[in-house]
């Protein structure tokens, strides 16, 4: 009499808490992964063709590139930038508000001023401004048609440094203007009907309620704007402005005979100015676009805006009582 093992059980497979699922495959995409390696073969070619060319003689790049006269050209570059900015903005918002304003004369001056500014080449204005203390030698205070009280000589007031720096704010203030006018314009007039029901005045509800708000419009292209303005400054040389990166690293070019490297050098610096500016604007988007952006919807978000709203102290600790029907 013969025993025979019984054979073991055969696997089973877990059992599909979905039954009657369907378990669909992802279909082959063949041209995807082609693309993909000529796209790489062609990073790759270029990647040696920068490596390997002599013309671009990454030696004299980085010998050069935090060279004392480029690194004082950033500076001053970074100076005239923000500079310009600012004084550019403020005359921004005041020409926008000029635009808002019931007053024709207002909107009138303020329309003439960003027709000229926008309508006319920032080299040619930046010239215009260089000539400035040719085409007025001085300024006088007196009697009209009398004897003069107080003079002063413009060439004495008026270095290259500051006529480079209204020149630019003067040409991105018509910009701005337009860009400040629509981010005022997109908040919803019952925001102002409110404010002055609560007593509100003109100026507070602009400064306390209209521009908060409209930072989310202005901001993304003020920002694009400020980048701008980075690579603009390299026109300065038309007033002339001598000390910027881009106659910085042209002169060194010169005495070299070297330009290619050296115009690496300058793109270099502006490529890492503008990283930082792009960071900068990511966060005060960010920031301004707070309960507008969907993707502050993640848990730690929600839980922010929990806790702002259990310290305003304005819905009850407790539970709501339950009512029974």
């Amino acid at each position: 009499m013969s025993t025979q093992t019984p054979a073991a059980p055969a696997a089973r497979r877990p059992a599909d808490p979905i039954p009657g699922r369907i378990r669909a495959k992802r279909p082959p995409r063949p041209g995807t992964w082609i693309s993909a390696v000529i796209v790489a073969l062609l990073v790759l070619g270029l990647a040696n063709f920068l490596v390997t060319n002599p013309v671009f003689d990454w030696g004299t790049v980085a010998t050069f590139i935090l060279d004392v006269k480029v690194v004082q050209g950033v500076g001053w570059t970074l100076l005239i930038t923000v500079l310009s900015m600012i004084l550019g903005t403020a005359i921004a918002l005041t020409a926008a508000i000029m635009r808002r304003s019931e007053n024709p004369v207002l909107r009138g001056v303020s329309w003439a001023y960003i027709f000229v500014f926008r309508g006319t080449p920032v080299y040619t204005q930046l010239v215009f401004w260089g000539l400035f203390t040719v085409i007025v030698p001085k300024l006088a205070l007196g009697v009209p048609f009398g004897p003069e009280l107080f003079s002063f000589s413009t060439r004495d007031y008026f270095p290259a440094f500051w006529a480079a720096v209204v020149g630019l704010a003067l040409n991105e203030g018509a910009y701005l203007a337009e860009i400040i006018r629509s981010g005022l314009n997109s908040v919803d007039k019952g925001q102002t009907e409110a404010s002055k029901a609560l007593g509100m005045s003109n100026g507070k509800i602009l400064r306390r309620i209209i521009i908060p708000q409209a930072m989310r419009v202005i901001v993304p292209p003020l920002g694009n704007e400020t980048i701008g303005m980075l690579k603009t400054t390299s026109l300065v040389l038309a007033v002339p402005f001598t000390l910027d990166l881009t106659f910085a690293s042209n002169a060194i070019a010169n005495k070299l005979y070297a330009p290619i490297p050296l115009l690496i050098v300058a793109a270099l610096w502006y490529l890492a100015i503008t990283s930082v500016l792009m960071v900068g604007q990511h966060f005060l988007e960010r920031y301004f676009g707070r309960g507008f952006d969907d993707r502050t919807g993640s848990p730690a978000a929600k839980r922010s805006r929990q806790s702002a709203v259990n310290r305003a102290g304005t819905t009850p600790k407790d539970s709501l009582p339950e009512v029974e029907l």
